[in-house]
């Protein structure tokens, strides 16, 4: 691939390090599924260097520059991540390792919850969206959980019918399953 100039959303050397041998498995993996083998083109940190510019510009995908790889192309291995739990699987990491560079283990215990409702357009499909009655908001509510030094461990989205009570169970249940030393 031709040089190109850095974007100011392109990953550093040393992100780059951290995340680019579970990038290589997953990709090795799928090379190995193949039946001729053959290595696949991409540069798999151009793919994460574009899905980092679209998020940090929202840019539609169509309107991705040029010097990037074709955006069908990105959008494929974005979605290919998403769907197979390779981002989820790197933000458990990279909070371990930021965990760990705080002094503390790389497990939490203890986690903040919190919730939302934010207002949703128009557009939104109405089985997605609901009335929280108390604020009288028409929309959604999100949920995060986070740890003591606020690193993102879990997120519900869900209609703002919903109560606050439901949504922090759904919320700290996906939180324990990915940590469970949670108390």
């Amino acid at each position: 691939m031709n040089p190109r100039r850095p974007y100011r959303s392109d990953i550093s050397d040393a992100r780059w390090a951290l995340i680019e041998p579970t990038l290589t498995a997953w990709r090795q993996a799928r090379l190995d599924r193949r039946p001729t083998g053959a290595p696949a083109p991409t540069d798999l940190r151009e793919i994460f260097n574009a899905i980092l510019y679209l998020n940090r510009t929202g840019v539609a995908w169509a309107y991705l520059p040029h010097d990037f790889p074709p955006h069908g192309t990105v959008y494929s291995y974005y979605a290919a991540w998403r769907d197979e739990g390779i981002f989820a699987q790197l933000n458990y990491d990279l909070t371990g390792l930021a965990r760990a560079k705080e002094g503390r283990d790389p497990e939490p215990t203890a986690a903040v919850i919190d919730t939302q409702t934010i207002k949703t357009s128009t557009n939104p499909p109405t089985a997605s969206q609901g009335t929280d009655a108390a604020k009288k908001i028409v929309g959604r509510k999100r949920s995060v959980a986070t740890d003591a030094l606020g690193l993102l461990l879990a997120v519900v989205v869900c209609a703002a019918s919903v109560s606050e009570n439901q949504a922090g169970i759904q919320v700290l249940d996906q939180a324990k399953g990915t940590h469970p030393t949670l108390l």
